[in-house]
């Protein structure tokens, strides 16, 4: 085998068909597209979701979710995290911060 020699399967590619080049290619004059009206011109194509008049699917399904604008965002430990501590000592958000387990300066919650 001879990476030079490498080529597809006879049938396998197909030419990229050019419009708009003579009457002997089937796509001359108007390139496939017809005559007049509003996809017959450059740049004529309907914008994204237009459906013809008909109610977009994106305005035809309800709007969902609601983002509270003062929402805490708690950072979560759970038990198995606190059991790393020795018994007996003082655990809170500053020492959970050094140890790693928490990060930045919010609330926390204590899964049980």
């Amino acid at each position: 085998m001879d990476l030079s020699r490498l080529h597809p399967a006879s049938g396998a590619t197909r030419e990229k068909k050019r419009v708009g080049r003579g009457p002997g290619s089937g796509h001359g004059k108007t390139a496939s597209r017809g005559h007049k009206g509003r996809r017959s011109r450059s740049g004529g194509n309907s914008p994204p979701g237009y459906e013809g008049g008909q109610m977009p699917l994106q305005r035809r399904l309800p709007k969902r979710g609601f983002h509270p604008p003062r929402r805490v965002a708690y950072a979560i430990v759970n038990l198995g995290q606190l059991a790393a501590f020795p018994p007996g000592s003082t655990v809170g958000p500053a020492e959970l911060r050094a140890r790693g387990i928490v990060r930045g300066r919010g609330p926390v919650k204590c899964l049980a």
